[in-house]
């Protein structure tokens, strides 16, 4: 497992205390970075642990800035952008289990898909579809995932 950063718990009062992250790159001008994807989940805590223990996904934050709100920020490894399991947060409301298809590309789909079985993950078996490779998995709430490979860009 790679160098995990710490999960954040509080949100700092001046963006001063934010400490620096070298591995975050510069925003340049004109680009539009997808960095954080909601996924609508029941329970958070079994969602985390889902992303968290199975997936491997680095846990960034977890933080109750206010009364019945709740945002936990994860991150899958290697990746830029994260996901987010959110309550109290009306505008991303959305009815649980219905995001499809998010893809995790990975450079050996058999070894990405054996380490997440590996992890309890219940993944189903690859496909090729046309040259590119998938492996299907849902998690606990019905929301759908892809591990994707294209052998061009190993």
């Amino acid at each position: 497992m790679t160098d995990a950063q710490p999960t954040r718990t509080e949100i700092p009062a001046d963006i001063a205390d934010v400490p620096a992250n070298p591995t975050n790159p510069p925003v340049p001008p004109g680009t539009l970075l997808l960095e954080l994807v909601p996924v609508p989940v029941k329970d958070i805590d079994r969602a985390k642990a889902f992303y968290a223990d199975r997936l491997g996904f680095n846990v960034d934050v977890d933080v109750r800035p206010a009364d019945g709100v709740r945002i936990v920020q994860l991150t899958p490894p290697g990746s830029a952008c994260s996901i987010t399991l959110t309550e109290g947060v009306p505008s991303l409301d959305m009815p649980v289990g219905t995001l499809r298809g998010l893809h995790l590309v990975v450079s050996d789909i058999e070894e990405a898909r054996a380490a997440l079985l590996e992890r309890g993950a219940d993944v189903g078996p690859v496909e090729d579809l046309g040259g590119v490779h998938y492996a299907a998995f849902t998690d606990p709430d019905g929301n759908t995932w892809t591990l994707q490979h294209m052998p061009w860009r190993v």
